[in-house]
């Protein structure tokens, strides 16, 4: 899923105020994390992880490997916290602007 700048600059304001509620530990992802992911955006849309990783090249890797996992676009990254959008297939309650 690609994103322009609009739509992730709008998907940032959402997500401001979300708490993480996914947190990659140091098994790093696992399946059970990747099923995790999926419930929440499946309920949430916009989704906030934690990776609990050693060094930052492990971290950047481990989000990216999340966000194409789930089929999910990594709209930001800052620090140890990636911020996640995957609409519903049906009746998404987010509305991009174009």
């Amino acid at each position: 899923m690609e994103l322009n700048e609009r739509q992730k600059k709008h998907l940032r304001r959402l997500g401001h105020p979300l708490h993480p509620l996914v947190t990659l530990g140091h098994a790093g992802l696992t399946d059970a994390v990747a099923a995790e992911m999926e419930r929440a955006l499946a309920d949430h849309e916009l989704v906030k992880a934690r990776a609990r990783l050693g060094d930052r090249e492990a971290r950047d890797l481990a989000l990216a490997a999340l966000g194409a996992r789930t089929g999910s676009a990594l709209v930001q990254r800052v620090g140890n916290v990636g911020l996640y959008f995957r609409p519903k297939p049906k009746l998404s309650r987010i509305v991009l602007p174009d």
